[in-house]
C-alpha cells in the first residue's frame, strides 16, 4: 500500500477516512504522479511551477486561481501523439477549452472534439482547422449542424435518427456530403462513476447495438447516400483504468462493422474507440502510460479484425481528461480553520463547489498540500471546504495538512485541469476564477477572472 503524499506508512485513522489514507512521514512531500511535471518545492518549502513561486502567482492574480503548466500540457500531447503515431488523437474540448489551449494543442498536432456550438466557436477562434474537429452531442440543433456544415467540420458523430434526418436534409439543401461516424451504445459496463459511464444501455447517448438501432442507422445512411459514413464510434466512459472494457467494446463494434459489410458490401474505413483514460487524483490511482495503452488497444483491434476478417480501420482515440487534467492545479487561500469538537478540522478556502463541483457531483476524491511554505508541525487530518452556503461544499474530503495551517496560507489541489473550470458556476454569485499559464518562470493570463460587473452585465431587469 502507498502512503498519501509520502512514502512511509504509519497511524491508522480508523473510521475518519478511507482505509488507504495514512498520515505521511513528511507532510511537505509531493507525490510526482499527482502534480504537473514542473512542480517543485523551493528552499523555503513553497510550491513552484515551471520555476515560478505560487506565492508570486497569488500576489499577481489573486486566488482562487487555476494554474496551468504549459510544458506539461504540451508534453502530454506529445506523449499521446508518439504512442499513437498512425492514429488521430482528439483532445476533449469539454474537459477545458479556451483559445490559448486550442492554439497549444493545434501546435502539438492534436485533433479536437467538441459537443456544442459554443465549443465549436472557441475551437475556430483558437485557430483549430475545422477538418481536425469532431462534433459530438446527443441533441445537436439545426443551428449547430448548419454551422458545422458551413465551416467544414471533419467528422460529425451522429447520435439519433432525428439527427440523421436533420443532417441529411441540411446537407442535401447545401449540396454537401459531410463525413459522419455513428455513435454505438455497445452495452459495456465501464468501471467508473455511473454518471460518467456512457456505453451501458440505459443512458442517452448513441444507437443501441443490442436493440438493432445501430445497424438500422448505418443502413439508412448508406442507402440514402447523402452523408458519407466513415465509420463507427464507441465511448464507454471516463476516468477508466482497466482496458478490459475496450476489448469487449471493440469486439462488439467490429462485429457490427462485419454486419454492415455483409449487408451492403461496404467496409467502413474508420473506427473511434473513444478513451476516457483515467488520471491520478490520489495515490491509489495508477494510470497506464500512453505507450501501454497504445499496445493494448492495437492488440485488441488487430485480434478482433482478424476474427471478423476485416481490414484494420484507421483508428481514433479520445484520451479525455488524461491530457489537461494533470497539467493544472488550483491555488486557494485559507480563510478559517475550525476544529469541531475533536470530530474533524475544517480548513475553509476562498473557493469551493463553484470552481470544483466534482467532489459534490461525482463523490470525487482529491489531494491537497500546503503550498506557501514548509511546516515542521505534525500532520493533521483535515477536510478542505469552500465558502459556499452548502454543507456539501467540499473540495477535498480527507487530507493530512500540517497542524499549524492558518488563515492566509495557500493550499494547492492538483488534478483540476479537467471539468473544473469548464463546469464552474456562479453559485452564491461568486465570480469564476482565472486561468494562468506558466512557462519558463513566467505567468500569463489566458482566461481572466470574472468580476461583479460581469455578473451584473447579464442582469437586465
Amino acid at each position: 500500500m502507498r502512503a498519501h503524499e509520502a512514502g512511509a506508512l504509519h497511524g491508522d485513522i480508523g473510521n475518519r477516512g478511507p482505509a488507504w489514507l495514512r498520515a505521511p512521514a513528511d507532510v511537505n512531500a509531493l507525490v510526482p504522479q499527482l502534480w504537473p511535471r514542473n512542480t517543485r518545492r523551493d528552499d523555503d518549502g513553497g510550491l513552484t511551477v515551471a520555476g515560478l513561486a505560487v506565492r508570486d502567482i497569488a500576489a499577481e492574480f489573486g486566488s482562487p486561481v487555476y494554474v496551468l503548466d504549459e510544458d506539461d500540457l504540451r508534453s502530454r500531447c506529445r506523449d499521446f501523439r508518439a504512442a499513437f503515431p498512425a492514429e488521430d488523437v482528439y483532445y476533449a474540448g469539454k474537459a477545458f477549452l479556451c483559445r490559448a489551449v486550442v492554439r497549444m494543442i493545434a501546435e502539438e498536432g492534436m485533433f479536437l472534439d467538441v459537443c456544442s456550438g459554443g465549443e465549436l466557436a472557441v475551437a475556430l477562434a483558437g485557430g483549430m482547422s475545422p477538418e481536425r474537429i469532431g462534433f459530438h452531442g446527443n441533441n445537436k440543433s439545426v443551428a449547430e449542424l448548419s454551422r458545422a456544415l458551413e465551416v467544414g467540420v471533419g467528422r460529425i458523430i451522429v447520435d439519433s435518427f432525428a439527427e440523421i434526418e436533420r443532417l441529411t436534409e441540411l446537407a442535401r439543401e447545401r449540396g454537401l456530403r459531410p463525413r459522419v461516424l455513428i455513435r454505438v451504445t455497445v452495452g459495456v459496463e465501464a468501471h467508473t462513476h455511473e454518471f460518467i459511464a456512457t456505453a451501458h444501455e440505459d443512458q442517452k447517448f448513441g444507437f443501441s447495438l443490442a436493440g438493432g438501432a445501430a445497424i438500422a442507422a448505418a443502413l439508412r445512411i448508406l442507402d440514402e447516400d447523402v452523408l458519407e459514413l466513415r465509420g463507427l464510434h464507441s465511448h464507454i466512459g471516463s476516468q477508466i483504468f482497466d482496458t478490459s472494457g475496450f476489448e469487449v467494446s471493440a469486439r462488439r463494434v467490429l462485429a457490427l462493422q462485419a454486419q454492415i459489410r455483409d449487408a451492403r458490401g461496404v467496409e467502413l474505413p474508420e473506427l473511434d474507440l473513444g478513451g476516457g483514460f483515467g488520471i491520478a487524483y490520489t495515490t491509489q490511482d495508477d494510470p497506464a502510460p500512453p505507450d501501454d495503452l497504445a499496445k493494448r488497444l492495437r492488440k485488441i483491434v488487430d485480434a478482433e479484425c482478424a476474427a471478423e476478417r476485416l481490414a484494420v480501420p484507421h483508428l481514433s482515440i479520445e484520451p479525455g481528461r488524461a491530457i489537461v487534467g494533470p497539467a493544472v492545479f488550483t491555488l486557494y487561500e485559507v480563510g478559517t480553520v475550525k476544529d469541531v469538537d475533536g470530530i474533524r478540522t475544517y480548513v475553509s478556502v476562498d473557493g469551493g463547489m463553484s470552481d470544483n463541483i466534482r467532489t459534490a457531483l461525482y463523490d470525487a476524491w482529491y489531494s491537497a498540500t500546503l503550498a506557501s511554505r514548509a511546516s515542521a508541525a505534525e500532520p493533521m487530518l483535515a477536510r478542505v471546504v469552500g465558502k459556499h452556503c452548502e454543507s456539501g461544499d467540499i473540495v477535498v474530503k480527507d487530507e493530512f495538512l500540517p497542524a499549524d495551517v492558518q488563515p492566509g496560507d495557500l493550499v494547492a489541489v492538483p488534478g483540476t485541469g479537467a471539468y473544473c473550470r469548464s463546469m464552474a458556476s456562479n453559485y452564491n454569485h461568486i465570480p469564476r476564477p482565472p486561468v494562468v499559464a506558466v512557462r519558463d518562470g513566467r505567468a500569463r493570463l489566458i482566461v481572466r477572472r470574472e468580476t461583479e460587473e460581469d455578473l451584473l452585465a447579464l442582469d437586465v431587469g
